[in-house]
């Protein structure tokens, strides 16, 4: 059956372009650290490409927001290994008979179906190639750049991919991992492992699945957000409600963080969307009621410690081990594919978040650095006055970026707590010092409802 026409976007064959705040990671101006500074690991969180949204929303005239969104066309070709009648899985080879070919086609409610079609909250064309975008700019600066990683990877021990368990995260991942290690610059033994979590153990999020008290404590902040903002979208009523078919409240039908989510993900992939949504003082309204109602409650220091302390834990841990062992530790990147509120969270649990909502394929990295006197370079002044210093600095820094940006941490802002004159390289120590401070010592007790 030939699926219906109205409320179908397909995207014309002429690239696409941006009209919101994308950054895409720029290589060739990455700020290189001062010469006395060697990389040694790097932790990048990146938030998953473009998608559709996660609802229908605005598809009713005079708004007219595509319901059916055919931008999915790539990837979905399926292919997998069938169980023989002994129980053993078939060995996956295009020669072998029990590997199954197959695609994946979205069947609508009433039974029409089109190639091509997205599931809502799917990872889209566009989404698949920005994100290989991202993986490129990793190799483009890492490894061409840089000389940090090899060319060919011939030890996956280097390399660290993780991804929550969600499709639009795993697929993203697989996209990064395939810009910044195609087929041919990886070991055929030695390809890396996606890794997953379950859900009772995801920290790439803040899991308020696993922690009760987390949960109880976001319904406290939401609720708060509505009371404070709800006033300020009733304002908005007369321009916007002839779209939105009721007012846009915090807490209401439909709700403000999913008109938001409907409205970016249009314009990210060029949809054409009510003018009334392109100015800034509605979008600023808007987009400051959905912010505060997801991550206001990341200025407690509850908050920060259930939602994101673990995250942060793990991150440490891997750098120590990176300071105590060495070159006898190989690891040295690690990559992982989550979401929107694990970024604005983490930017918030900082203290270096902008308030605004993060776009698709946008990026924090964490950059661990090795003092290296050799390489510092001394100058016949600093050499004279050595045998007068009375105490040495610290010997590992860690560089927090964001959208192509360095975050000068305010918890290591004190003199003596960053490299001399450069406030963007934390000391170690300090850094590690306020990680074990967001922390739960004993993550199920203090989940536990109260």
């Amino acid at each position: 059956m030939a699926p219906p026409q109205t409320g179908v976007f397909e995207p014309p064959a002429a690239p696409y372009t941006y009209t919101l705040p994308q950054v895409p990671l720029d290589a060739e101006r990455y700020p290189v650290a001062p010469q006395g500074l060697e990389l040694e690991q790097v932790h990048v969180y990146v938030r998953h490409g473009e998608r559709t949204p996660v609802g229908v929303r605005l598809a009713a005239p005079p708004a007219s927001i595509p319901e059916h969104w055919i931008m999915c066309k790539t990837a979905r070709q399926l292919q997998a290994a069938v169980a023989g009648t002994t129980g053993v899985t078939a060995v996956v080879s295009e020669h072998n008979d029990d590997f199954l070919r197959t695609r994946k086609v979205l069947e609508r409610r009433d039974g029409s179906s089109a190639e091509g079609e997205c599931l809502l909250g799917e990872l889209t064309d566009l989404g698949r190639q920005s994100t290989y975008n991202f993986g490129k700019s990793l190799r483009d600066l890492y490894v061409d750049r840089l000389k940090f990683l090899p060319n060919f990877l011939g030890n996956r021990e280097e390399v660290y991919f993780r991804s929550t368990n969600i499709p639009r995260t795993m697929e993203s991942l697989q996209q990064i991992v395939h810009g910044l290690y195609p087929t041919k610059k990886c070991h055929p033994e030695q390809v890396p492992p996606l890794l997953v979590r379950n859900s009772q153990d995801e920290n790439l999020v803040s899991n308020t699945y696993a922690c009760k008290r987390l949960e109880f404590l976001k319904i406290g902040f939401a609720q708060a957000a509505a009371a404070a903002y709800n006033p300020m979208l009733e304002n908005l009523d007369k321009k916007l409600s002839k779209y939105t078919g009721g007012p846009i409240r915090v807490d209401g039908k439909p709700r403000a963080s999913g008109i938001l989510d409907t409205i970016r993900a249009s314009v990210a992939h060029g949809i054409k969307i009510p003018p009334e949504f392109e100015e800034k003082a509605v979008m600023d309204v808007l987009e400051r009621a959905v912010v505060n109602e997801w991550f206001s409650g990341y200025k407690t220091e509850e908050v920060r410690r259930l939602g994101l302390g673990r995250l942060l834990d793990d991150m440490a841990r891997k750098m120590q081990s990176k300071v105590e062992q060495g070159h006898k530790d190989p690891l040295k990147i690690l990559v992982h594919s989550t979401h929107d509120t694990a970024l604005a969270g983490l930017l918030s649990t900082l203290d270096v978040f902008d308030d605004k909502w993060p776009a698709f394929t946008s990026a924090i990295t964490f950059e661990l650095f090795k003092r290296d006197p050799v390489a510092e370079g001394r100058s016949i002044m600093q050499t004279i006055m050595s045998p007068f210093r009375t105490k040495s600095g610290p010997e590992h820094f860690v560089r927090v970026r964001y959208q192509n940006r360095n975050l000068p941490l305010p918890l290591c802002a004190e003199e003596g707590q960053h490299l001399e004159g450069r406030p963007e390289f934390c000391a170690m120590s300090v850094f590690k010092a306020r990680v074990k401070e967001l922390t739960p010592v004993d993550f199920e007790a203090e989940c536990a409802p109260k």
